[in-house]
């Protein structure tokens, strides 16, 4: 069935809402789900709505949170998300973080006793549309082992970044994870019965395998570790967790249930924003100028695709043209 966004967001948030959700919970969630869908990013789309109605229900989140404002230092400020879904915590950590950044050139938002975050790049649109600088990042539950180790310490811990350009051009929006492959990856190589490379995954032993459903019991592997036995993915996973844990206040990684798992602890993780009004740097319109300049370079060669331009066409096509949403989706989320 093809649904429009606006009456698919109704569809979800009240859901949401039946399952625990306080009302702008619910919104927020919904929001950023439809608009992860609407990327082609299914895997932080419509395919967690019944995570977090399950997790709302089984008490690892708070449905009831009201995320506040807990602490600020001129440009510096942590929200306390208060056990809930993440979402309108972070928005309102970027929308305050935005308006300090105007006062004092930068500011550094932190999120606490946080969820699953979504896409962070997302996070970081309004951003772009206050024509400044953003970097995100959040940890998640345990996968990932410290460099040289074997056991899951750090999340996937994804980081974003997202630059303004010139005469609403889409910004330029780089979002990845630490890991060397997705999970999902291991996930369909599993049900397909079909093995993986070495350096994707260490077994429940901490040893390297190319057994796709060992790897999804143990531990999957930094970026780098593949093809050359690189640190540098294990080292930036360090940086990330350090930033939303030592630094805001936020829980490790390994303190944290996993997000597959209907039953575990609320994982109190941690998301944080830097705002940078280029304004108060470079000037604005040398940013913007240096900006283009850069861009035009990078498209001399064809083959460069800009990160962000495929996402943003999805997403246009698919706010136009509606969701494709099967009935076997819609009929789970009325068993309320």
């Amino acid at each position: 069935m093809k649904i429009h966004s606006e009456e698919l967001i109704k569809i979800v948030a009240e859901f949401l809402s039946h399952s625990g959700a306080n009302v702008l919970m619910a919104q927020a969630t919904a929001k950023a789900l439809i608009l992860a869908e609407s990327q082609g990013l299914s895997s932080h789309g419509l395919s967690r709505v019944n995570q977090y109605a399950t997790h709302l229900r089984n008490g690892r989140v708070n449905g009831l949170a009201n995320p506040t404002v807990i602490k600020r230092k001129s440009g510096a400020l942590v929200v306390d998300a208060q056990e809930g879904l993440a979402f309108g915590a972070c928005e309102l950590a970027v929308n305050q973080a935005v308006l300090a950044a105007k006062d004092f050139g930068v500011a550094f938002a932190g999120v606490i006793r946080s969820h699953h975050c979504g896409v962070v790049v997302d996070h970081l649109r309004a951003v772009a549309n206050a024509g400044m600088v953003g970097i995100g990042f959040s940890n998640s539950p345990a996968a990932m082992p410290a460099a040289g180790g074997r056991h899951p310490i750090f999340g996937t811990d994804p980081i974003a970044a997202v630059f303004p350009r010139r005469d609403g051009k889409t910004p330029l929006m780089i979002d990845l994870s630490l890991s060397e492959v997705a999970r999902g990856k291991l996930m369909v190589a599993a049900k397909e019965g079909k093995s993986i490379p070495l350096g994707w995954a260490l077994d429940g032993e901490g040893l390297p395998t190319t057994d796709p459903k060992a790897g999804l019991t143990g531990s999957m592997l930094p970026f780098g570790s593949a093809a050359n036995s690189s640190p540098k993915g294990a080292m930036l996973a360090l940086m990330v967790e350090l930033l939303v844990t030592a630094v805001i206040g936020a829980n490790f990684g390994f303190e944290a249930s996993s997000f597959f798992i209907d039953e575990g602890n609320r994982p109190g993780l941690g998301q944080a924003f830097l705002v940078i009004d280029p304004g108060a740097l470079a000037g604005r319109d040398n940013f913007l100028d240096r900006v283009e300049e850069l861009i035009a370079e990078m498209l001399k060669d064809e083959s460069v695709r800009l990160p962000g331009a495929r996402r943003e066409a999805l997403r246009l096509k698919m706010m136009s043209d509606g969701f494709e949403v099967s009935d076997e989706m819609l009929s789970s989320w009325k068993t309320f």
